[in-house]
């Protein structure tokens, strides 16, 4: 993995495979490269950034109508340039791929025997010698037939371009278990893993299928299925522009997409809004009917995603009365648990196409679970097509690795969840669903009002910049909230974190307490206020400094070695949306003091297609 953009044109198609990198640049990579088809095949790699690939290739004076290019997010082998796409097999045949290939190593030992020679430690460059070795062992050299013939035989999770010197008229895409796209155009033809690496060039796009094959030419896609029947996929025209994914007036794509956040959540309620209420058919036409018939709720995500979903934990045991686990889909997926066709899976991702997500909801359904549903940001996503049921959220599109709005308009959609449950099972009336509605209308402006603190919370960020190590605390439905303030910390900054119930100090964390060990306190004005406090004076005690993000009308003071900011008044259940605001600004502005890659932060990738 992690980025894939081909076309196929009667211009050049150098600067639109560049601009379809930079556009991909925030998925996260290490290295990056082209294949251009022209009498003959040129190639161009580098290590850097997609910059320095562009001025390489600039200086080689590249140019040709038919092309691939990647960037590539280590999996098999260190970023070097032997190790980047696109892989070439005997200047013959050129690839690129995310995923990974579970049998490469049985394949290599294979082609290997065969005659042919590795230039890389890469599971990809199995895939390139296997079709060139079909496209010489089938008669009459059929590009189409080579790749079909090499990927029945790989094993794992693919999305692939393929161009061939000798076919200077097409392009040949692939995918099984990692997501692809063709992006359609006049007299011009494209594909990409993303559809923000195609908004210059087109809007209009069809997504493959698992085990599509197609063959992308100048004025023609054909597809075909993993049966090799040839198929019609719907087309459809991305409601993203351009602009959309530009930075504007922000430095950061992070920073940009917090402050994006009172619009995301307004956007994402606009359903509800509209109806005065909150059906269950937001949820899909046979919601109603599923949630009559469940007995208790399973939430599965990875990453921030499950952040929210342990939430969504408190709320819907509290409020909605029913049952609720929150796992984590990778655990969920490899251990042995007990099915209840009546319970709902529910499944969060931002992109949709989280390999461990989709697979823990696959394993799911194989174990008999009759009704799932997918909350996420993607609408024609592979976790959104495998499920019964789906809610989209409308936090548009979200560039930087650290997700953000994503995560709180998530968390909009998991309380819109709660109160339909509720409604469903007698516990929350139409009065206090109105009240709740009432409440969620606010958000964006409450949202607005923790925005405007950035100055002061910025300054408390200078403070951490020449730390090691955090701790961030929390009580009930906020413990979450620290878990994810921990995570956004370590994933940009590069600080380690860590997050615990505040309950859980003196048993173990306290011994980490000095005063290098800044100390951040999720303290709403809530029904374990005092308990908090009292876990917050343990810190104290030992000489740790606190940072404490209080609402409004808490009874905190400042005082030596106790740093305090105060929010907007409590906001109920809904708090925990309005507390995640200053801990993403906290995080964005110890990374900016601590000079890191804010967008791309190193080793991590924004959708996570393998295991």
């Amino acid at each position: 993995m992690c980025g894939i953009v081909g076309a196929i044109a009667q211009r050049n198609v150098v600067p639109i495979l560049l601009e379809g990198l930079r556009r991909l640049e925030y998925r996260g990579y290490d290295s990056a490269g082209l294949v251009i088809i022209n009498d003959g095949l040129h190639r161009v790699r580098s290590t850097g950034r997609v910059v320095e690939l562009t001025e390489e290739a600039g200086r080689q004076q590249v140019h040709g109508h038919l092309g691939i290019a990647h960037t590539r997010w280590a999996t098999h082998g260190a970023p070097t340039r032997d190790n980047a796409h696109p892989h070439v097999s005997a200047n013959e045949i050129a690839v690129v791929h995310n995923g990974i290939i579970e049998n490469h190593e049985i394949l290599r030992e294979r082609l290997q025997s065969l005659g042919y020679i590795f230039d890389s430690q890469t599971d990809t460059e199995v895939i390139v010698h296997l079709v060139h070795y079909h496209y010489h062992a089938l008669p009459g050299q059929d590009l189409l037939a080579a790749v079909r013939k090499a990927t029945a035989e790989l094993q794992g999770a693919y999305a692939i371009g393929v161009v061939c010197k000798d076919a200077p008229d097409r392009l040949i895409a692939a995918r099984r278990g990692s997501p692809l796209l063709i992006g359609l155009g006049i007299e011009e033809n494209f594909v990409a893993s993303d559809v923000s690496a195609l908004l210059p060039v087109t809007q209009k796009v069809i997504y493959l299928e698992e085990g599509d094959i197609a063959e992308i030419k100048l004025l023609s896609v054909q597809i075909f299925n993993a049966q090799g029947q040839p198929v019609d996929r719907s087309t459809h025209i991305s409601e993203l522009s351009a602009e959309m994914v530009e930075l504007g007036q922000y430095r950061h794509f992070m920073q940009k997409e917090i402050h994006e956040q009172p619009r995301a959540i307004a956007d994402t309620l606009e359903a509800a809004a509209s109806h005065g209420s909150i059906p269950a058919s937001l949820f899909g036409s046979e919601a109603e009917s599923v949630f009559k018939s469940i007995n208790s709720v399973r939430i599965l995500a990875c990453g921030t995603s499950f952040h929210a979903a342990k939430v969504a934990e408190y709320w819907i045991e509290s409020l909605a009365g029913l049952p609720c686990r929150a796992e984590i889909a990778s655990e969920y997926r490899y251990r042995e648990s007990v099915a209840d066709p009546d319970t709902l899976i529910v499944t969060i991702s931002q992109s949709g196409e989280t390999r461990d997500t989709i697979d823990a909801l696959l394993q799911a359904k194989a174990l008999g679970h009759k009704h799932s549903l997918a909350i996420c940001n993607v609408a024609e996503s592979a976790l959104v097509r495998a499920s019964e049921l789906k809610f989209l959220t409308r936090a548009g599109p979200e560039i930087g690795v650290a997700s953000t709005k994503a995560f709180t308009t998530q968390l909009v959609a998991l309380f819109m969840l709660t109160l339909v449950l509720g409604r469903q099972q007698g516990r929350i009336n139409e009065v206090q669903e109105k009240e709740w509605l009432g409440q969620l209308r606010e958000l964006p402006g409450l949202v607005q009002r923790v925005l405007a603190l950035e100055t002061e919370i910025a300054a408390w960020a200078e403070r951490f910049a020449d730390k090691h190590h955090a701790l961030f605390l929390g009580r009930g439905v906020h413990y979450p909230i620290a878990l994810e303030g921990a995570l956004k910390l370590k994933e940009i900054s590069y600080i380690h974190a860590e997050a615990y119930p505040a309950g859980e100090l003196k048993h173990g964390p306290l011994a980490l307490i000095d005063k290098d060990m800044p100390v951040v306190a999720v303290a709403p004005n809530d029904s374990l206020l005092e308990k908090l406090k009292s876990n917050l004076q343990e810190v104290r005690a030992r000489g740790g400094e606190l940072f404490i993000f209080a609402d409004q009308d808490s009874h905190f003071s400042p005082q030596d070695g106790v740093q305090l900011l105060r929010l907007p008044s409590h906001a109920g259940p809904l708090s925990p949306i309005v507390h995640t605001i200053p801990l993403q600004i906290l995080a964005y502005h110890a990374a900016l003091f601590k000079g890191t890659d804010v967008d791309k932060p190193r080793n991590l990738a924004k959708s996570v297609t393998v295991e």
